[in-house]
């Protein structure tokens, strides 16, 4: 792979052909690395590989992906995240679906608010070090979440670290209300 500058500080990364193996997948591997790294070292190295291996896209659909299923029974502003999705698709109560989402860690990117037709919308998911989801996750056990995330996402956006600001990584999911699931 060749060192290229990216002209902007945001850089998508979709699957390349040959795509790398991510070790992270591995709780295995995931603990033994934890054991003799540090926090924030351990998630710059799963954030490479992640970004370095790109999205799986095996399951976009937020409301189907396997890795999200966690997240998606998590109670938050009265209601599982779950029902949230399916109210977003069948274009109920659309003022409060970015105040929704954000309990979650998610920000709404795109929809379409159309009275009739399909709702289908971009979600994306913070995966950064301080990611409100992270609590949800690490409660059932799962370390590895992100580079799980990664594998059923449609794509990976990551924002380089500055001196002010930490660095920043989204997995992008979608809502298609006609049914396909990006698979």
């Amino acid at each position: 792979m060749t060192n290229t500058k990216q002209p902007a500080a945001k850089k998508a990364v979709d699957a390349p052909a040959g795509r790398a193996e991510n070790p992270f997948l591995s709780t295995a591997f995931y603990a033994r690395m934890r054991d003799y790294t540090e926090r924030d070292a351990a998630f710059s190295k799963e954030l490479k590989a992640i970004a370095e291996c790109g999205a799986g896209k095996q399951s976009s659909d937020a409301r189907l992906a396997p890795s999200l299923q966690v997240l998606r029974g998590v109670i938050k502003k009265g209601l599982p995240l779950e029902d949230m999705l399916g109210r977003i698709v069948l274009g109920v109560e659309a003022g409060l679906w970015a105040p929704w989402l954000s309990g979650f860690g998610i920000e709404l990117r795109g929809v379409s608010y159309a009275k009739t037709g399909a709702r289908n919308a971009r979600l994306a998911l913070d995966i950064s070090l301080a990611s409100k989801a992270n609590t949800a996750f690490a409660n059932a056990g799962i370390p590895n979440w992100r580079s799980l995330v990664a594998q059923d996402c449609v794509q990976i956006q990551v924002e380089k670290p500055t001196e002010k600001t930490p660095a920043k990584a989204y997995a992008i999911f979608t809502l298609d209300a006609t049914g396909n699931t990006g698979n």
